[in-house]
């Protein structure tokens, strides 16, 4: 066996705040309060919640686990995992699979993430000052046909991701991370806060808590399902790498809680930034993915202050793209240094080289970013999840498992034994189910034609 990662983070606080980080990205902006919205709001977050807790939460686990066990990257840490515990190698496929998903979101993420950078600048030098909605809604339209600006956009993002990644777990990934989360958290309360004084609040915090039950249906189980998968980060490898520079000590239930509860908390947070204007100006909670690069930037435009205020709103989406883009990158970085002699800049070069000439691809054609976006989505991610929730909860021996979570309790590990073998295998199985009805324009009365997207 290949020797394992000799390095580890800093601090605590730098793995959280990584680990924070490439689970808050655009879903929880751009997907969760239109998800909310098309789902019947404070319902929706509630069964959120419950799936966040019994299936993200021990999937993440089971990824940080095995990623502090065998020390390398996503492939090479389930392969050893497996040889520990007496299991075919074969089982690596788990972390193939995983890491293959990972890099194809990299491939559409970025352009979105080029999208965003491109509102910031509009935003910043007040191009939606006093304009009237229609134009700044058909300026998206225009800016997505305007192939060469995304282009450009799409670059400068993938430059500044390799930049990051290049410099080092530690000395890149880390230190962006403990000044962008940071920075990010004192904006997202800012706005909420400015949401409170100027909007509608009130409106918001009924849509969100108060549940009507009447609202409830199959469908609303399968897009909180999707949401809470997608939005913590599980099944993308991430964890795994990112779990590969943990020490021996750390806790690794109590991390995986903070991680799943600061993503939860960030997505609901959203929610807050979001609801207040759309419910104070009457608009619509259910307009869908409009509602981020349409409606809001209307909003902004319209309301003393909405210049700084949308600046402020899609530097925060920013950040959250940027921080979950390192991470989905380093999880291919990782593999490079391990299996090839590319080293760190390198990989990152070639690698990052690859995934902007595919993400030129999805700029120029809708039909590739849709492919890219329902394999991953769909069918890699789930099934990446599926696999880890089956190897840690089967293959791997009760004994070993407890060894890594050595310093949860006796009820707690329990917990997160029935919840690995039964629950997440059988909630992951029905967003795999979901996703491929929806590639194939399939529905059933149960679970309707269900919608499954990525972070």
């Amino acid at each position: 066996m290949a020797g394992g990662a000799t390095v580890t983070w800093n601090t605590r606080f730098g793995f959280l705040m990584a680990a924070i980080g490439s689970s808050v990205g655009l879903g929880n902006f751009w997907r969760f309060p239109y998800t909310a919205g098309e789902n019947g709001g404070a319902v929706f977050v509630l069964v959120y919640l419950g799936c966040v807790i019994l299936i993200a939460f021990p999937i993440l686990i089971a990824e940080l686990a095995v990623g502090r066990h065998a020390r390398r990257s996503a492939v090479g840490s389930t392969r050893k995992m497996a040889f520990d515990a007496g299991a075919s190698e074969m089982w690596s496929i788990a972390g193939w699979v995983a890491m293959c998903g990972g890099v194809m979101i990299l491939c559409f993420y970025s352009v979105v993430a080029g999208w965003v950078a491109a509102y910031v600048f509009e935003m910043a030098t007040g191009g939606f000052v006093n304009a009237p909605p229609e134009e700044i809604a058909s300026s998206f339209g225009n800016l997505v046909a305007d192939v060469p600006t995304v282009i450009g956009w799409h670059a400068l993002f993938m430059v500044m991701t390799v930049g990051i990644v290049s410099l080092g777990v530690t000395q890149g990934i880390e230190r962006a991370v403990t000044i962008l989360m940071p920075l990010f958290f004192l904006m997202l309360v800012g706005l909420v806060a400015y949401a409170g004084l100027t909007a509608d609040m009130g409106a918001a915090l009924e849509y969100l808590f108060r549940p009507d039950f009447s609202e409830f249906s199959g469908q609303t189980l399968i897009a909180a399902l999707g949401q809470a998968f997608f939005s913590i980060g599980v099944g993308s490898a991430i964890m795994i790498t990112y779990g590969s520079y943990l020490r021996r000590n750390d806790n690794l239930p109590q991390s995986a809680g903070l991680i799943a509860g600061a993503d939860t908390m960030v997505a609901i947070i959203a929610g807050l930034a979001i609801f207040p204007f759309v419910f104070a100006l009457g608009l619509d909670p259910e307009a869908g993915p409009g509602l981020f690069f349409e409606t809001l930037p209307a909003v902004f435009a319209q309301m003393p202050g909405g210049q700084w205020v949308g600046t402020a709103f899609f530097v925060l989406a920013f950040i959250a793209a940027l921080t979950s883009s390192i991470s989905l990158l380093q999880v291919i970085v990782s593999f490079g240094e391990e299996h090839t002699d590319f080293g760190r800049v390198g990989s990152a070069v070639f690698f990052g080289a690859i995934i902007f000439m595919f993400g030129v691809g999805a700029a120029f054609s809708g039909g590739f970013f849709d492919v890219l976006d329902k394999v991953s989505g769909n069918i890699l991610l789930p099934l990446g999840g599926l696999l880890i929730a089956l190897f840690t909860g089967w293959v791997v021996s009760r004994q070993l498992m407890r060894k890594e979570l050595d310093q949860a309790s006796a009820g707690f590990f329990g917990f997160w034994l029935f919840t690995i073998r039964y629950l997440a295998p059988v909630a992951v199985a029905l967003i795999i189910i979901a996703g491929l009805m929806s590639m194939f324009n399939i529905s059933l009365p149960f679970l309707g034609q269900a919608e499954v997207a990525t972070d």
